[in-house]
This record gives C-alpha cells, structure tokens and sequence, in this order.
C-alpha cells in the first residue's frame, strides 16, 4: 500500500483547514496552495471531489473558499482515503473470488493486512494530526535552543 500524491496532498489541504477551523472563515484556494506547496489547479479538483464526498463545504462570493463540513476530530484519515481513492474493504471481500487453497490463503492475509491498515487510517483524525504536527514543531524549537 502507498499513499497516492492525490491523498497526499488532499491531507495536507484538510490539515491547513483543520488549523484555521476554529476561526469559522472559508480559506480560500491560494492561501491553502500556497501554505502547503500545492499546485492551485489541481488543489481544485481535489477539493471538488471532497466537497462531493461531504468531506468539504464551499461557500461562494468575495468571503468566499471551502471549510471543513465536520469538525476536525470527527473526520479519520480513512474517510478522506476513501472519499478520494473510493476503496472500501467490504468490497474487496465481496469481488475476491480464490480459485485454489493457496489463493484463497494468499487472499485471507491481503484482507487481514487491509483490516490492520484501515483500523489505523480510521483511529486518526485530522485533529490528531494537528496535535502530532503542533507536537513535533515544539520538539524542534526545543532542540534547536
């Protein structure tokens, strides 16, 4: 299992967001593009998709840019992985048709290995990952004293 760029960089647009949550002001494109390096055209597909998967709200005008539609501690990494990759394991388990013992072995540790994954994808939310980031740029600013 990798982590596809699209999810990458759909994590990091939802952490910026997650961050300024609490403000309760859209972000728009640019400020999220550019706080976290990423290229403005492709960062608006991304949010389409999301918003379409009820991750996002968009709110058009001159105040206008995208927020978060839950609350950071209620949206897992998991949900943002299947609102952009569209896996789901209950799927998986239903098209997998063994044709052999082996098979069928080969397939019982692939599940076993996408339960583990999706158990932790599932246990972190982006206020999570707010907390570790935060965590890890006080750890810095410690070492570097």
């Amino acid at each position: 299992m990798e982590l596809s760029c699209k999810s990458e960089y759909a994590i990091l647009a939802l952490l910026e967001m997650a961050t300024h949550y609490e403000n309760g002001e859209p972000m728009q494109i640019r400020q999220i593009a550019n706080q976290q390096n990423i290229p403005d055209r492709y960062l608006e597909q991304l949010l389409a998709t999301l918003r379409r998967g009820g991750i996002v709200k968009s709110q058009r005008g001159s105040k206008g840019g995208y927020f978060l539609a839950r609350e950071p501690w209620k949206i897992s990494v998991l949900d943002i992985l299947e609102c952009l990759e569209g896996f789901d394991i209950k799927a998986a388990e239903e098209d997998s048709n063994p044709k052999s013992i082996d098979s069928s072995m080969v397939e019982e540790i692939w599940q076993e290995a996408r339960q583990a994954a999706n158990s932790v994808l599932q246990k972190y939310s982006l206020q999570d990952l707010c907390e570790k980031r935060d965590l890890r740029k006080q750890l810095d600013i410690m070492y570097y004293i």
